[in-house]
């Protein structure tokens, strides 16, 4: 039987991990410059850690999840998503004692059982932030600029930013009761995820995907008009923030996110490009997650995206994230004592961070030259024993032709100072 990887998984090969690199190292240096540092939480954790955080009305938790026991019969279930693994981090590990806010960056795989789509697997790999310890709306905008920045490095500066408010648990009481009297004509009518949601969770009535669904969501109340006071001042400096930075955004009454932990102000990042269309990027503040999930009352926001989606998203504005890199110098060697010579050559080289090849094949001295061609080998220099001997030989420039004699033991020196 021919064995493949499970549906909706996938290898990265070498080409395409170049691709994933470079963005998590930009990634990485827009976060390091913003003051965040990164963080690495298990891939799998205890069910009841999502369960509590996320939500147990919400998709992720109910159909998505992958859940397992371990041996000792214990319910252990991979990351679906990054957010609770850190806070959980966050609090196990007394970072509430360090200087508050603590700003922390991942770039991990998650795991969702899911319909398989373009852009969208079941093993995919996520890059996030969370703040925890500043409950000022200023935070608010200094995450959503990072995001900003971040796809101005990547060479994106067109993505709609959309902003909403969801209120905190004082206005949100009061909201819930008017959207189930707004739903109560329309039951029979909502499919049945969100019947269960009517009783358990109204607000992700809001978030439903289901035609007829969104048909009823699209006349309900919304929650930007029912904000208490407090929440409408963090609102209200949310957007001077931004247009401050000179960031547009658009004010989406709809959007609520799809986890239950979010607070006060949520945002996505939408791309509109025929076949990348939808969020790009989505986040928001979770005041009560900390105190939720053992912790001690503490503010927090973050967000998280999909780098298969970016990726997607790059390619679909030619965008290319990978310069390919080509050898500096192919030795090409007959003979023992010319290969012993050139592998210690080839070692010292690489040390000082030159690219060299040489082959480990035992091919001909013809084949081994059209392999440097085939690699777009910058110089190649033949080494045999007479080379070895008069300690001369000579360097070539693959794309010219032209060649130079040098001496064998300034081949180290040439190649350091480009002097070929």
């Amino acid at each position: 039987m021919k064995l493949s990887v499970p549906k909706g998984t996938k290898d990265i090969l070498s080409n395409e991990m170049k691709k994933y690199r470079q963005i998590e190292n930009i990634f990485s240096d827009v976060c390091n410059n913003y003051g965040y540092g990164e963080i690495t939480t298990p891939v799998f954790e205890f069910t009841e850690l999502f369960q509590r955080g996320v939500g147990e009305t919400t998709d992720v938790v109910s159909k998505e999840m992958y859940t397992f026991l371990d041996k000792g019969k214990r319910s252990l279930t991979l990351r679906p998503e990054g957010t609770a693994g850190v806070v959980r981090s966050y609090i196990n590990n007394g970072m509430a004692s360090l200087p508050q806010p603590v700003k922390l960056f991942y770039m991990e795989k998650m795991y969702r059982y899911e319909n398989v789509q373009k852009g969208r697997y079941r093993e995919f790999t996520q890059i996030g932030l969370e703040a925890f310890g500043s409950n000022n709306a200023v935070i608010d905008v200094e995450v959503i600029s990072l995001v900003n920045v971040f796809f101005e490095k990547l060479g994106i500066s067109d993505l709609k930013l959309m902003i909403n408010s969801i209120g905190c648990k004082t206005c949100r009481g009061e909201y819930n009761i008017k959207l189930t009297e707004y739903y109560k004509d329309y039951i029979d009518g909502l499919c049945s995820d969100c019947k269960v949601r009517y009783t358990k969770n109204p607000l992700r009535l809001l978030d439903c995907k289901v035609d007829n669904c969104q048909k009823v969501a699209s006349n309900a109340p919304v929650f930007i008009d029912n904000l208490c006071e407090e929440c409408k001042d963090d609102f209200t400096l949310v957007k001077q923030g931004l247009e401050n930075l000179s960031i547009d955004f658009t004010i989406n009454k709809t959007l609520v996110r799809g986890l239950d932990y979010y607070t006060k102000t949520v945002f996505e990042f939408v791309s509109d490009n025929v076949g990348t269309q939808g969020t790009i990027c989505a986040g928001g503040r979770y005041d009560n997650l900390v105190e939720l999930l053992g912790g001690k009352e503490t503010p927090g926001i973050g967000f998280a995206m999909g780098v298969e989606r970016i990726l997607m998203e790059l390619e679909s504005r030619d965008i290319n994230m990978v310069n390919e890199v080509f050898p500096k110098l192919y030795i090409a060697t007959l003979g023992d004592n010319a290969y012993s010579f050139a592998s210690k050559l080839t070692y010292e080289l690489r040390k000082q961070n030159i690219f060299v090849d040489i082959d480990v094949t035992g091919r001909s001295l013809k084949a081994q030259m059209k392999n440097a061609n085939k690699k777009n080998a910058r110089y190649a220099i033949v080494l045999g024993d007479d080379e070895i001997t008069s300690n001369k030989c000579k360097i070539k420039n693959m794309a010219t032709g032209y060649e130079e004699e040098i001496f064998v033991d300034d081949i180290s020196k040439t190649i350091i100072e480009n002097k070929a």
